[in-house]
C-alpha cells in the first residue's frame, strides 16, 4: 500500500503528460485519469452502442430477404354427370425468396459502416464529455482546497494577534476594546474556515463518487499557467478539427444523406422469385413451375423517400448550426482563458502590494503607531486579495487545460 502511494505521489510530482508531452501540473496522473474515464458508466454505455451498431451493420448487409415456404392442401370434390362423385386430396408447396435489386446493397453496406462511424464517434464524445465534467470537478475541489488553506492562513495569523493583544492587555498596555475586536476578527475567519472546509469535503465526495479510484492528493502548490501560444484563429480550426459533436453532426448528415438514396432506390420494389410444384386429382396430375411476384409502388413509397431527403436537409442544417455553436464557444473559451492570464498576474500584484502593507501596519502597531483596528482592515484586505489571487490563478490554469482538452491535447484518449 505505501509503494502504491509512493508512485502515485512520484507520478503527480511528474506531472501527468508522457515523456516529451507538455507538462500537466496540479493535475491527476494521466494514466490513473484513462482507467478511470474508460471505466465510467456512460462511456461503457457508449462502447455498448458500438456493439449494437455491428449488429446492425450485418443486419443491413444481410438484409431482410429470407426464404419463405408455403405449404397448402385441399380436398376436391369431383361430381361427374355420370358415376359416383369422387373426392381427391391435393396439395401444393413453393419455395420463393426476395431479390435485392443492382445497387441497394452497396447503399446498405454503407448505411451499416456509417452507423458503426457514428457510434464510435459518439463514443468519443462520451469520453471528451466526461473529461470535461472530471476536469470541472476536479478543479473546483482546488479551488475549495485553496480557500480552506488561505483561511487556515488567516486563523492562524490572527489567532497569533489575539495572543498577543491579550497578553498585552494583561500587561496594561492594550485595551480590553482591542481584546475583543481580535477575538471578534479570529472567530470570523473560523467561521470562514469552517464553511471552506466543509465545501472542500462535499467536492472531494462527489470526485469519489463520480470518479471512483481517482486520488486525492492535495498539490504542494498552484502551478503558473503559462502564456497561450498560437493565435485565436489557430486555436479555434484546432477545436473544429477536433470537435466529437460535430463530427457527430457530419455523420448524421451522412446517415440521413445515405437513408434518403436508399428510400430513392426502393421506390423500385423487389421482386420475389418461387418455384412451385402441387399434386392434383390425387396424384393423377404433378405440376411444376415458376414465377415472379412484382409489388406494385403507390404514394407511400414516393411519400417516404420525399421525408427522407427532408430528413437530410434538416440534418444539414444541424451541422452547420452545431459548426456555429462550436466556433462560437471555442472563440469564449480562448478569449476567457486570455484575460484570465491578465486578471490573476494583475490580481497577485495587488496581492503582493496588500500583503506588504499589511506586514508595514504590522511593524507600526508593535511600535505603537498604529491601531488595532487599522492593523485588522489590513489583514483582511491582504486575506481577500491573496484569496482572489489563487482563485484566479486556477481559474486560468483550468481554462488553460480546457483549451487543450478540447483540442485533444490533454488526456487524448480516443
Amino acid at each position: 500500500m505505501k509503494r502504491t502511494t509512493l508512485l502515485v505521489a512520484l507520478l503527480w510530482i511528474g506531472g501527468s503528460g508522457a515523456a516529451g508531452a507538455e507538462p500537466t501540473p496540479n493535475l491527476p496522473p494521466e494514466e490513473i485519469v484513462a482507467r478511470v474515464l474508460r471505466a465510467n458508466p456512460s462511456v461503457q454505455a457508449a462502447n455498448s452502442q458500438i456493439d449494437v451498431e455491428e449488429a446492425n451493420r450485418r443486419r443491413l448487409e444481410s438484409g431482410p430477404y429470407e426464404w419463405n415456404v408455403r405449404f397448402g392442401s385441399q380436398l376436391r370434390r369431383v361430381r361427374p354427370a355420370i358415376g359416383q362423385d369422387e373426392r381427391l386430396n391435393e396439395w401444393n408447396a413453393a419455395l420463393e425468396r426476395p431479390v435485392r435489386l443492382p445497387g441497394k446493397s452497396a447503399v446498405d453496406t454503407e448505411l451499416g459502416a456509417a452507423g458503426v462511424s457514428l457510434a464510435e464517434t459518439a463514443r468519443g464524445d462520451a469520453l471528451h464529455e466526461t473529461s470535461r465534467n472530471l476536469l470541472k470537478s476536479w478543479f473546483l475541489w482546488l479551488r475549495e482546497t485553496a480557500t480552506a488553506a488561505q483561511w487556515a492562513d488567516q486563523v492562524s495569523l490572527l489567532d497569533q494577534h489575539s495572543k498577543a493583544t491579550v497578553r498585552r492587555q494583561q500587561l496594561g498596555d492594550a485595551a480590553r476594546l482591542e481584546a475583543v475586536q481580535s477575538e471578534a476578527a479570529l472567530a470570523q475567519a473560523e467561521a470562514q474556515l469552517a464553511q471552506a472546509r466543509v465545501r472542500k469535503s462535499t467536492a472531494a465526495e462527489d470526485l469519489r463518487r463520480r470518479y471512483p479510484g481517482l486520488p486525492l492528493i492535495e498539490p504542494a502548490s498552484i502551478a503558473e499557467p503559462p502564456p497561450l501560444t498560437g493565435s485565436e484563429k489557430e486555436w479555434i480550426d484546432a477545436i473544429l478539427e477536433h470537435s466529437h459533436e460535430l463530427g457527430m453532426a457530419r455523420g448524421e448528415v451522412r446517415q440521413a444523406q445515405l437513408v434518403a438514396g436508399r428510400s430513392g432506390r426502393d421506390r423500385l420494389p423487389d421482386p420475389s422469385f418461387g418455384v412451385h410444384m402441387s399434386r392434383e386429382r390425387g396424384g393423377e396430375e404433378h405440376v411444376v413451375g415458376a414465377y415472379i411476384s412484382i409489388p406494385l409502388p403507390g404514394d407511400a413509397r414516393r411519400a417516404t423517400a420525399d421525408a427522407t431527403l427532408a430528413q437530410a436537409a434538416a440534418a444539414g442544417r444541424r451541422e452547420a448550426a452545431t459548426m456555429q455553436k462550436i466556433t462560437a464557444e471555442a472563440a469564449a473559451l480562448y478569449q476567457s482563458a486570455s484575460a484570465a492570464l491578465t486578471s490573476w498576474q494583475a490580481s497577485r500584484s495587488a496581492a503582493d502590494r496588500l500583503g506588504r502593507a499589511a506586514e508595514m501596519t504590522a511593524r507600526s502597531y508593535q511600535l505603537g503607531e498604529g491601531t488595532l483596528s487599522e492593523l485588522l482592515a489590513a489583514r483582511r484586505l491582504a486575506n481577500e486579495a491573496q484569496l482572489a489571487a489563487r482563485l484566479l490563478q486556477l481559474e486560468a490554469l483550468e481554462l488553460r487545460y480546457r483549451l487543450l482538452l478540447d483540442t485533444h491535447r490533454l488526456w487524448d484518449l480516443d
